[in-house]
């Protein structure tokens, strides 16, 4: 049996029962609300009339909509206005004379789309005798105040960071484009969840064909739930085998807003802080929110530092099997002597040991996420120390091969991005195989097919290692080292090529005036 059958088999008959009634009646149409949200505790349907004799009926989700909100605006002006006889004179006291606070939509026809903003913590209202269902907007319930962000901390930048809500990211990154250029666009994603998404781009940087492909590949998502980003991310992407990230993912509004400016495409998506930036590139995950909010001197040391060790993550332990094993006439002689009468009691081979090292490390660092926040980082350094120290007393693993691998832990933490940091800890694994077995030649060839699959990756038809490969001149002045404001007068190669500068005029002007003054 085949999935498609196995699908018809499953999927229920359709029921006459639920059918919406066709009528202005309001009881059969609350009927069909109460047998929708039927053993739902938290569904409250409550019926009054309004006036003299017009029955009405308020719906919503207790917790989700705010019911004191509708007491105050809706129920007692309603039950108040005597002069209300019949449904057409209720409708125009709500709308005509605007007496009641009401969305802008003013009203449903279709009872889904009513039952959806239901759902969303609106309320409901339903008149006898006419057949529009009331928007009433007051949803609320609980959420998370705006805190600074516990992964991407910085010392001079803003402390803001994304929250679960939705409307309330927006307003973070609305605060800093003001543009009408700035474009939100909005769907609806998963068949039960119907989560919120959003697109925010400015329409005369980002290239329209960019935004049509992200569009279509989110309307072609057909999923039950969408509980965060990854449920988006791994369904948009251009190459989802490759162990590179694709998607940037940041919880700043400053970096969202920051990458807009420069052509990107955000996508938020509601009840997670994190938001997507695409398209990305390899150099873009080594740059931190920090490099903008300090020198261009200093931030360019920083950065380098970052190239340096990101090499190091990947290459140290591998380095260290291939000379070990194949190559120790490339070690000055004093410490070869020092690393051979260290591993002179160690029982296993520089690549089991390795591998066994590395392997408890990750290990640990995954304990100490677990670990409860009072407790973890205690745990973590003792448990290393400990672990270590008896490892190297034991003749297990030998002292050198502790330092290697403590030395490419620390490496690893220093990429900005986590998800890179990731990947270059997957493929540390596969490039110390090759050293154990090639030596440095084994290091140099899979050090070829990662640049190859990287040189062939895109992401939403932009070069992985573009800057580098292809190499794009501008685009070279905030990739190795972040030049000043000054000297990045031209947006990078992300934006359209009809809406280049970044800079109208040169932002250090004033120090030829000067000059021409002192002449």
């Amino acid at each position: 049996m085949n999935s498609e059958q196995l699908i018809e088999q499953v999927e229920p008959e359709a029921d006459d029962t639920f059918a919406y009634p066709d009528t202005t009646e309001l009881e059969p149409r609350l009927q069909w609300y109460r047998a929708q949200l039927e053993r739902c505790f938290d569904a409250v349907f409550h019926t009054f009339v309004a006036g003299e004799s017009v029955p009405c009926a308020i719906l919503y989700l207790q917790g989700m909509c705010n019911a004191d909100l509708i007491q105050e605006h809706l129920l007692v002006p309603l039950l108040a206005q005597e002069q209300l006889v019949d449904a057409l004179s209720l409708v125009r006291f709500l709308f005509d004379k605007r007496k009641a606070p009401l969305s802008s939509s003013l009203a449903f026809v279709d009872p889904f789309k009513a039952l959806n903003a239901l759902l969303d913590g609106h309320g409901l209202l339903l008149i006898d005798g006419d057949e529009r269902i009331m928007d009433l907007p007051f949803p609320h319930y609980e959420k998370r105040s705006v805190e600074e962000a516990p992964n991407e901390s910085v010392i001079r930048g803003p402390r803001e960071a994304f929250v679960e809500s939705l409307d309330t990211n927006v307003t973070l990154i609305r605060r800093r484009i003001r543009s009408p250029h700035f474009k939100l666009e909005k769907m609806e994603i998963g068949e039960t969840t119907h989560t919120s998404v959003i697109i925010a781009y400015l329409d005369h940087i980002c290239p329209q064909e960019r935004v049509k492909e992200l569009k279509l590949r989110l309307n072609g998502i057909k999923i039950d739930g969408v509980l965060g980003s990854s449920y988006l991310e791994e369904a948009i992407q251009d190459n989802p085998y490759s162990p590179f990230p694709q998607l940037q993912h940041t919880e700043r509004p400053d970096t969202v807003s920051a990458s807009i400016l420069e052509g990107r495409i955000a996508v938020l998506i509601d009840n997670t802080p994190i938001v997507m930036l695409a398209p990305l590139t390899f150099f873009m995950m080594l740059q931190s929110a920090e490099d903008y909010y300090q020198s261009f001197i200093a931030a360019s040391w920083i950065r380098s530092i970052r190239f340096i060790f990101l090499f190091v993550s990947l290459m140290l332990p591998s380095f260290y099997i291939a000379v070990t094993t194949f190559h120790p006439e490339m070690i000055p002689f004093n410490l070869l002597i020092s690393v051979s009468s260290s591993r002179e009691i160690v029982p296993f081979s520089a690549l089991m040991e390795a591998s066994m090292m590395e392997i408890a490390f990750e290990a640990l660092r995954e304990a100490s996420v677990r670990i409860p926040k009072s407790v973890g980082q205690a745990v973590s350094i003792i448990g290393a120390l400990v672990i270590g120290t008896a490892a190297v007393q034991a003749g297990i693993v030998s002292a050198a091969m502790v330092i290697i691998v403590s030395v490419t832990g620390i490496a690893s933490f220093i990429i900005p991005n986590f998800d890179l940091g990731l990947s270059f800890r997957l493929l540390r694994f596969p490039m110390m195989f090759l050293a154990g077995v090639f030596g440095i030649f084994g290091i140099a060839c899979g050090a070829i097919i990662i640049y190859v699959h990287m040189i062939n990756l895109e992401t939403f038809g932009v070069p992985y290692l573009a800057g580098a490969a292809p190499r794009i001149v501008h685009n070279r002045e905030d990739t190795l080292i972040r030049a000043p404001w000054w000297k990045m007068r031209l947006l990078p190669f992300t934006a359209q090529a009809n809406h280049r500068l970044r800079i109208s005029q040169d932002l250090r002007g004033w120090t030829r005036s000067k000059k021409k003054e002192k002449d």
